[in-house]
């Protein structure tokens, strides 16, 4: 599980010195015409973000394959545009740039009717690696809206790419046993053991597991809003997405 809960309110005003002039979303906003930079951002996002994208399709009614069809489509157009003026004169947030971009895309489709495309013939994002889980979670089987579907798996994204990017650097530490302790934790993690249980486990005092989660915990927050700032237009916009995605997943 990810935990947005490990994100301490009382640390909700603080920037954390985020670089933000190198996020992908600011290199598309400061982008010009067709810039190699540019490309290779918002094919990256792409890559991150396609799970709310093909989440909301689902929940049209829409089946599986396509819903596949039509995420491969939305983003081969988006990929392919002469221009990214539309991009830029958003100045906002990617995730409510997606989601109206994506409504209309859809909209538009279902009224023409047509083969949807897909990017010259090439699968652009890996769809067909989707667990089986995951496909029954999407599945328009309840009331919620689409536009709900499509706001909880994008927080449910951004957090789990913060912990794939914290698991990735304890392993590259060699503390990959660790991290997969420190991360009993956090506080949405059911059944987990005692501080006192994993100390024992791990050959470490209390005092140093209190000091070691400590470190996790800041550096957990820390990549947080460096994803958030990702996907912002500018830093002031870091704290109210933070607040949208706490939220969000408390809903």
């Amino acid at each position: 599980m990810t935990s947005v809960t490990a994100v301490e309110p009382a640390t909700l005003g603080q920037h954390g010195g985020v670089a933000f002039t190198t996020t992908h979303w600011s290199v598309l906003l400061e982008a010009q015409g067709e810039s190699p930079a540019a490309q290779e951002a918002l094919e990256k996002l792409c890559r991150i973000y396609w799970r709310p994208i093909y989440s909301f399709v689902r929940r049209q009614g829409i089946g599986p394959e396509q819903a596949e069809d039509l995420t491969q489509g939305f983003f081969a157009q988006l990929l392919e545009r002469k221009s990214l003026d539309a991009v830029r004169k958003e100045k906002g947030r990617l995730r409510s740039y997606l989601l109206g971009a994506l409504k209309y895309f859809v909209a538009d489709e279902q009224r023409r009717a047509m083969a949807i495309k897909r990017g010259k013939g090439q699968r652009l994002i890996p769809l067909e690696e989707l667990r089986a889980g995951e496909r029954i979670e999407m599945e328009p089987a309840d009331p919620v809206t689409a536009e709900m579907i499509y706001e909880r798996r994008w927080a449910l994204t951004v957090l789990e790419q913060v912990l794939n990017r914290l698991k990735g650097e304890y392993a590259t530490a060699g503390n990959a046993a660790l991290f997969d302790s420190l991360k009993q934790l956090l506080p949405d993690e059911p059944g987990s053991p005692s501080q006192a249980e994993i100390a024992a486990h791990l050959g470490m005092t209390e005092n140093a597991l209190r000091q070691a989660f400590y470190r996790f915990r800041q550096r957990y927050q820390s990549l947080l809003r460096e994803e958030i700032a990702h996907t912002v237009a500018t830093p002031g916009d870091i704290e109210d997405e933070l607040r949208h995605l706490i939220t969000v997943i408390e809903a």
